[in-house]
């Protein structure tokens, strides 16, 4: 069964795509403070939560959205569709280190789509590219809270600590305006809706798919439970070009 497809399907009770609250998510664009006419580009955009929400705050924007998920691409374009925003949102479907634009950006937003590009700094130095001077950028990422079980460092990779993950992003000419760390219950929320969607498609589709997606889903939420519960961290930061 396709990845991407299963993916799709984890999160749709979850649309915002990370640890982070509807509360939360707005908290964030609002301190944004975009200006009337902003542009929005949303890599890695997923069902486009970010994106519709940042649209629906300031109602002259316009907004770019790109996933290399046809399947998240089409639910955003439903979503659009159904709040009446079809009109001001542009989706792509294309990988997020692959897509260029003609004209700059207020605001760039990479919420736990880090790896696209190979890594924080190297999300940082994509959102460069893409922003206007004093733009913002609005990435997510994950951190240790603290150390990890060996089994799950080899699992996740190399990711510091939250003052490391700050110095990172603001390494290659940013500056911190904002940040939001999640807490235990976000992060539950988040998991719970993951493997619940997951385990109840599984039982509507019985097979061979439904019992890929069960097998993902356990797998998965195993090595929450019994790993990374409580240690992994999610930050979202809200960064200046400067």
């Amino acid at each position: 069964m396709d990845r991407q497809l299963l993916s799709a399907i984890a999160h749709r009770d979850h649309p915002i795509a990370a640890p982070v609250s509807a509360a939360n998510l707005d908290r964030l664009l609002r301190r944004a403070a975009l200006p009337e006419g902003a542009r929005v580009l949303d890599l890695g955009c997923g069902e486009g939560e970010w994106s519709l929400r940042a649209l629906e705050l300031v109602p002259s924007s316009v907004a770019d959205g790109v996933d290399i998920s046809p399947h998240a691409v089409s639910a955003a374009e439903r979503s659009a569709a159904a709040r009446g925003l079809s009109d001001r949102l542009s989706l792509h479907v294309t990988s997020a280190a692959e897509f260029s634009a003609t004209e700059p950006y207020d605001l760039v937003i990479c919420l736990g789509s880090t790896h696209a590009f190979g890594g924080l700094t190297e999300t940082m130095d994509a959102a460069a590219k893409f922003v206007r001077p004093g733009g913002l950028a609005l990435v997510g990422e994950g951190f240790w809270d603290r150390p990890p079980a060996p089994e799950i460092a080899e699992a996740f990779g190399a990711y510091p600590d939250l003052a490391g993950t700050v110095t990172t992003a603001e390494s290659g000419g940013w500056l911190t305006v904002y940040g939001h760390v999640s807490d235990l219950a976000e992060w539950d929320e988040y998991e719970w809706s993951w493997t619940g969607t997951l385990a109840r498609w599984s039982a509507d589709n019985p097979g061979p798919d439904g019992e890929q997606a069960l097998a993902v889903m356990r797998e998965h939420r195993e090595m929450w439970l019994n790993g990374y519960r409580g240690v992994l961290g999610f930050v979202s930061l809200l960064l200046r070009r400067v």
